[in-house]
């Protein structure tokens, strides 16, 4: 089992920056990788980033503006999200994949997952 709790969401300007974080607890040995998704109202949920074996992996979208980064624990994920636009406004998820050695990048096929933390961003 693995436990993930988001935090760090909140409201801003469009051109602001948030840091989430995740802390995350169980497993940690078997966890393959980790990665935040996000899911806006009536929209399905996408990949954002992800991590797995120190190489980082992100959406088209959010290149150049978002950063997926770990303590040396593996207990804390963070994602530094800069130049925030108003389409990043969704709920956004940590995600941890445990099982069959392989890593599902940006696909939301992982094994556990946190309850989320809200991203607002106004105009």
């Amino acid at each position: 089992q693995v436990q993930l709790v988001e935090s760090g969401g909140g409201s801003v300007q469009a051109g602001g920056s948030l840091r989430l974080s995740c802390a995350a607890s169980g497993e940690a040995r078997s966890r393959v990788c980790m990665g935040w998704f996000r899911q806006a109202p009536g929209k399905e949920r996408e990949g954002v980033a992800a991590t797995s074996s120190d190489s980082t992996y992100y959406a088209d979208s959010v290149k150049g503006r978002f950063t997926i980064s770990s303590d040396n624990a593996g207990n804390t994920l963070y994602l530094q999200m800069n130049s925030l636009k108003p389409e990043d406004t969704a709920m956004y998820y940590c995600a941890a994949h445990v099982r069959g050695g392989y890593c599902p990048l940006l696909r939301p096929t992982y094994d556990y997952w946190g309850w989320g933390t809200q991203v607002t961003v106004s105009s």
